[in-house]
Parts: structure tokens; sequence; C-alpha cells
């Protein structure tokens, strides 16, 4: 599967299982004194459906790099004493439960942490090629609230 991994920055798009730990192992460095982690995950309810049961997720892959790339980039921008940023999404089919996005900051101080971690999630939502179809009790159907591609340059974050 697509994935970008160099110097400060991790980018990944596959089938495997995401692991939490890994991510924020691999964004720990010594003069990163927080980091912040944001897992999302496979919940049983969806706007305006209940018994949600599963997710499958689709994507652009090689765009989709692309979009996590300019995401860092723009988050690098707006909080400059960022350390390293791991951005990866699950494709394919998940269940309740099951971790579909990952989101790793780290920095010298909590506050830049929490405020690139929110940004990168956020950016990501509308900024990346990625689609999700969901299973719930009375059918299946593409996710709602699709919108347009943003550039990550356009995406407000809370205090840039």
């Amino acid at each position: 599967m697509p994935h970008s991994k160099r110097d400060d920055n991790w980018f990944e798009v596959t089938s495997d299982v995401l692991n939490a730990g890994v991510a924020h192992d691999w964004a720990i460095q010594p003069d990163c004194g927080a980091v912040t982690l944001f897992s999302g995950t496979v919940r049983d309810h969806a706007e305006g459906r209940d018994d949600v049961v599963a997710l499958t997720y689709e994507a652009y892959e090689e765009k989709t790099i692309d979009a996590f790339a300019a995401i860092a980039a723009e988050l690098r921008i707006r909080w400059t004493d960022v350390g390293r940023v791991a951005i990866w999404h699950r494709i394919g089919r998940l269940e309740l439960t099951e971790v579909s996005v990952i989101v790793a900051v780290s920095s010298p101080h909590r506050p830049v942490a929490f405020e690139a971690a929110r940004f990168a999630i956020d950016a990501l939502k509308v900024s990346a090629p990625i689609w999700k179809h969901e299973e719930w009790s009375e059918g299946a159907d593409w996710g709602t609230g699709a919108s347009l591609i943003e550039d990550p340059r356009n995406v407000a974050s809370e205090s840039n």
C-alpha cells in the first residue's frame, strides 16, 4: 500500500490494522516533551443512521499520500516547532471499534501538539480523497456529508 516515511513524516494508506502504540512511539523525540495521538474508530451510528455495523473505506491512494504531505507541510508552517507527524488511514472493510485513522504529532510543548494534531485530522477530513461506505441495520450507502476536496491551507485551526 502507498506509504511515505521520510525524516519526520510518516504517511500510510493501508488495509493493515493500525497500531496507535507504534505511531505514538515513533513520534517521540528527545527534544519533544509532548505527543498528541488521535485515533478514530468505527462507531455504531452516523448522522441520521442508527445501528451502523461496519464501514468500508476507499481511497485514491497515491493522491491521499500527496494530501497527507500537504497537510503536514501546512501544519509545519503554522507550528514551526513540530517534531514528527504521522498520518495514517486504513482502507477496506472495518468492523465496529476498529481504528480507521491515526494522527500523531510531537512537539516540545503540549499546546502545539494538541493544536497541530487537531488541525491534521480536521484537514484530512476535507482534503484527502477518501470515501466511506456505511452499512447499518436497514441498508447500506455512501457516507453523508461529502464535499469538494479542500486545500489544507484553507482549513481553519483553533489558534492560526
